[in-house]
């Protein structure tokens, strides 16, 4: 039998190793379409036909708290994702601008911001205007904490955070060479037990591509995932935008690695939902990356192309797709909330 039929039987079964899953990120584009099949055919039986899409738009917007400033100035990002973020530098611009997005029919926001030194987002200067916003508003609120301490992970439970969009990676090459820090794989784990002690929710967010374009150490990624017993309810995979001006020189990921790490992440996940995040190339292959994450068994997708939606409709002609106006990291219980006005979705009708 041919040596792939064989390794995906052992996956089929649920009987693989993790050497397994590492000889399948070798395989040819020929070989895959099986892994497609049986990643496809779980998010099936677990999450049936529907598509999730998630258009974040100005009723959940994405702020940060430190304006255009980062200590670390990773060599993926220069920054960059700060500009198109709603800047609110003091507890009274962050308090003004989520009260007013309430009034106005806002859904929620990403907190976020640059990163200090130590890899930290400085949440915990916002702690108490985040719990006032939290309990008197039903805004859902998703934090992205970066290497927190015990002090900001307790505050934000306390707060009733609904969301931790945490940033994985077990590579501590990209760590120290891609992210500016002098931290390693053991101070993930322990900021990921922070969350965990204080029950918040985590949403382990997996950016594919970081290596210089190329796969690394992203199944190191899963398995850090699976051996800390997060057992998240949703994973979102994010892929390198190669940045125009960096000392490294990246590569745009192949579409086809995405679709396999996908595929790998749902056949380790089976019950938790997969998202394609809005962080991914753009131009020509935004739409192959897409289609391969479909194929490999996503549930949510956020801004995808209205092609991409066209070719989904034709494919599963059965299936219907679901609007959110909401990053695609919020929890299933707040989806009634999240649902997109017709207003909202006007440029996807297809």
């Amino acid at each position: 039998m041919h040596e792939p039929d064989l390794l995906f039987d052992r996956i089929e079964s649920g009987n693989f190793e993790w050497s397994d899953l590492e000889q399948v990120l070798k395989f040819s584009k020929k070989d895959v379409q099986r892994l497609y099949q049986i990643s496809y055919e779980m998010k099936l039986r677990k999450f049936g036909r529907d598509l999730k899409i998630y258009i974040p738009n100005k009723r959940f917007p994405a702020i940060s708290i430190t304006g255009n400033q980062c200590h670390l100035n990773c060599s993926h990002c220069n920054k960059k994702y700060l500009d198109s973020m709603v800047a609110a530098l003091t507890n009274e611009e962050l308090e003004s601008f989520l009260f007013k997005l309430s009034q106005e029919g806002g859904v929620g926001a990403l907190i976020s911001g640059g990163c200090e030194p130590d890899g930290s987002v400085p949440l915990l200067n916002f702690i108490n205007t985040i719990k006032k916003i939290k309990d008197e508003t039903d805004l859902i609120i998703n934090a992205h904490t970066g290497l927190l301490n015990e002090v900001t992970a307790k505050g934000l439970a306390d707060a009733k955070v609904d969301i931790i969009s945490f940033d994985i990676n077990a590579d501590e090459e990209i760590i120290r060479e891609i992210y500016h820090l002098e931290k390693n794989v053991e101070d993930y784990k322990t900021a990921v037990e922070l969350l965990k002690k204080y029950e918040l929710n985590i949403v382990p967010h997996i950016c594919i591509g970081l290596h210089h374009g190329k796969i690394h150490k992203e199944l190191d990624s899963l398995k850090f995932i699976k051996d800390l017993k997060i057992n998240p309810s949703l994973i979102v995979i994010i892929a390198l935008i190669p940045p125009k001006e960096s000392e490294i020189v990246f590569e745009k990921p192949d579409s086809l690695d995405i679709g396999i790490l996908i595929a790998i992440t749902r056949i380790l996940f089976p019950d938790s939902e997969i998202s394609l995040g809005c962080m991914r190339p753009r131009g020509n292959v935004k739409i192959d990356i897409e289609k391969h994450a479909i194929k490999a068994g996503i549930t949510r997708i956020e801004i995808p192309s209205k092609k991409t939606l066209k070719w989904f409709s034709k494919l599963q002609p059965k299936s219907d797709l679901k609007f959110y106006s909401a990053c695609c990291a919020i929890p299933i219980e707040f989806e009634n909330k999240a649902t997109s006005l017709p207003s909202d979705i006007k440029n996807y009708q297809i």
